[in-house]
């Protein structure tokens, strides 16, 4: 099967693409003396996820408890559930723990109140649910600071019958904002300093802290130290997208999934192809334009090169339409690209425009498919 036998819209992976990404990070994480927890919200794929871990199932971080069922099902032990859990899911917590044997499914509150109800749950249901406070190093989404007076209680809470406090975790997602590489490598260091003070008072409050986390692509990559921290956590890092080549953390030939979309239509007045892939299929994130204005909602490839045509951007979506060119765009070629013409769009932010698929098509850089890899979606 090729790319001319798919019917569009779907998504591609290059496989040569995200084994050089992994062994990328994986080079990283061993620099840096700490584990690779790849945070598998970007992939959310069995097979992306044995590829990190050189086709073992090793420890990796989910966004979701469909993910967490999912990859515990396949046979992944060591999980971490990096959102601030409900009460109300603790049932279904328990419930991926015993899959397998058991699952050491840990999760993650930064709420006394939480924390209290996730004691009195495991108390209840006889088991024990390992437990990272979430810290604050900046994003100002969720967490409390590495000073905060609630940190002290949080470990106490964490540290009854049903509970039990497994370390600290942090995300710099603000990095994605950065404007260099000094800006990135100063945010990394704040991540990494923020973590290791909560983990250090924990530590002199007498609290056991055996996990020290943090993680973003950007941080993960341009740190320039990781002491005091026990493991990172990246996740778009497996394929990339146009935002980390924007912010200069890969190349535009390191970008590892697309989605191929076909020509449909001409619209020669208002100078654009109509392609079948719209707000659905590709996303309406932006994000990309933040350091490469003119990006629009992807970049737009031939089916069999590496790298975008010049001047070629989906500069309009709708549900199910988008629109290749625009009225500030070059002149399109249209002979070029005659209607069921074969189109890759690189995305803005791949997590996002994974998200309405339920496979990968699979190719090693070129137009034949070798594979298709299932990728599990909901919560």
């Amino acid at each position: 099967m090729t790319l001319d036998d798919l019917p569009t819209p779907v998504l591609l992976l290059d496989r040569q693409r995200v084994m050089r990404n992994i062994a990328r990070m994986r080079e990283r994480a061993q620099l840096l003396k700490v584990i690779l927890r790849p945070h598998l919200k970007t992939a959310k794929s069995v097979k992306v996820a044995l590829l990190c871990h050189n086709g073992e199932a090793g420890p990796i971080t989910v966004s979701t408890l469909a993910e967490a069922a999912y990859f515990a099902k396949a046979g992944f032990r060591d999980i971490t559930y990096a959102v601030p859990v409900a009460p109300q899911k603790l049932q279904q917590v328990a419930e991926i723990m015993a899959m397998n044997g058991g699952t050491d499914l840990k999760i993650i509150t930064d709420h006394v109140d939480v924390a209290r109800a996730i004691a009195t749950k495991g108390k209840a249901l006889g088991v024990t649910f390992r437990t990272l406070i979430k810290i604050d190093c900046g994003l100002g989404r969720a967490g409390i600071a590495p000073n905060a007076p609630e940190l002290l209680p949080l470990a106490e809470a964490l540290n009854q019958p049903g509970a039990q406090l497994a370390g600290v975790l942090t995300h710099a997602g603000h990095s994605y904002g950065a404007k260099s590489i000094a800006e990135i490598e100063r945010i990394a260091e704040e991540e990494r300093m923020a973590a290791v003070l909560a983990a250090s008072r924990l530590r002199e409050a007498g609290q056991a802290c055996e996990i020290v986390s943090v993680g973003a692509t950007p941080t993960a990559l341009f740190a320039r130290h990781l002491d005091g921290i026990t493991e990172m956590r990246p996740g778009n890092f497996v394929f990339f997208d146009l935002f980390q080549a924007g912010l200069g953390s890969c190349g535009m030939d390191d970008v590892a999934v697309s989605v191929l979309a076909s020509v449909v239509s001409h619209h020669h007045a208002r100078n654009h192809l109509l392609i079948d892939a719209g707000g659905l299929a590709l996303s309406k994130d932006t994000g990309a334009n933040l350091h490469a204005p003119g990006t629009g909602y992807g970049r737009v490839c031939r089916p069999a090169d590496a790298l975008p045509l010049p001047n070629m951007a989906i500069h309009d979506v709708h549900q199910e339409h988008g629109l290749v060119g625009g009225p500030h765009a070059p002149p399109v070629n249209f002979a070029a690209f005659p209607p069921g013409t074969r189109l890759r769009v690189l995305p803005n932010h791949v997590c996002m425009t994974g998200a309405m698929y339920d496979r990968y098509y699979v190719t090693d850089g070129g137009t034949e498919v070798v594979a298709e890899w299932d990728r599990v979606n909901g919560w």
